[in-house]
């Protein structure tokens, strides 16, 4: 089996580079660096390390020499461990070098995205391995940081999850509100295979056993079983079998992963490894003025 860093892609800059813009933006304001512009010289360089304070999975290193880069071009990046390695506490991620007052001013915005997106990585990293002896998937939600998603979705990649759905265009999922707007699930689905073309795939939220099997009389292509207690989950894992997809949903949390994986469950969708996960404790050390 690949790991995730011999198999990561990581997003191109166009998806990601206007977010870095803006962080930069709010943060400098209208007047700038008042600090740095008045303590450093313009034609200054400097070299600066990026440091794990604490052990992690790494992602968002392209990200934060994309920040430094934006402020200025000339800033040049080597670096240590790649999106999907892990690091030690105490061990260089990146050396940074060129114009001292991009690294600086560049240097809270840098480290917010990339301990940000190490955390997400780090805590997906702790998922997998919970559930590492099933075969279910460990996948993200759409509850993300408001214009992140594409990085923190990337992160869990970095993380060895999986994707969920981007975006509402991605696919169709039939949610309670949704069946209760349309008069019951039978007819949802009749409305959206009326609305969309062959290749979007349709996966349908139940709560109970009995909407499960409405549902698979549909041939619905996945079913979300949502918030069933085990018991009960395993249950609709063993009535979908070669019929759909199965995924669990709700309050999955890295103490009760392992056992909603054990029902042989095909993917656990977690919306806390983006909401909720730690950011990774990174830090900048400026190590020579040259």
């Amino acid at each position: 089996m690949r790991s995730p860093r011999e198999s990561l892609a990581p997003p191109h800059p166009l998806l990601y580079e206007e977010t870095v813009r803006r962080a930069l933006i709010e943060d400098l304001g209208r007047a700038g660096d008042l600090t740095t512009d008045a303590l450093v010289a313009a034609e200054e360089e400097a070299v600066a390390s990026i440091v794990a304070r604490a052990e992690g999975r790494i992602a968002g290193v392209d990200v934060a020499v994309c920040t430094f880069r934006c402020l200025d071009a000339r800033v040049r990046a080597e670096v240590m461990i790649a999106d999907g390695g892990d690091a030690a506490r105490g061990e260089q991620l990146a050396v940074i070098r060129g114009p001292a007052r991009a690294i600086l001013s560049g240097e809270r915005t840098a480290l917010n995205f990339l301990g940000r997106l190490c955390g997400i990585a780090t805590a997906t990293r702790g998922i997998v391995a919970a559930v590492s002896p099933y075969t279910a998937k460990v996948v993200c939600t759409r509850k993300t940081t408001p214009g992140l998603r594409v990085l923190e979705k990337y992160a869990v990649r970095a993380g060895g999850g999986s994707n969920h759905r981007f975006g509402l265009d991605d696919a169709v999922l039939i949610k309670d509100n949704h069946r209760l707007i349309a008069g019951g699930i039978t007819e949802a689905v009749r409305r959206v295979r009326r609305h969309v073309g062959h290749m979007v795939k349709i996966e349908v939220e139940v709560d109970t056993l009995a909407e499960l099997e409405e549902a698979l009389g549909l041939s619905v292509d996945a079913v979300l079983l949502d918030n069933m207690p085990i018991e009960t989950l395993a249950q609709g894992v063993r009535m979908a079998k070669g019929k759909a997809l199965t995924e669990a949903s709700g309050s999955i949390t890295p103490a009760n992963a392992a056992a909603i994986a054990a029902t042989g469950v095909d993917l656990l969708s977690l919306g806390w490894i983006t909401h909720s996960a730690p950011a990774l404790d990174v830090t900048l050390d400026l190590a020579v003025r040259v």
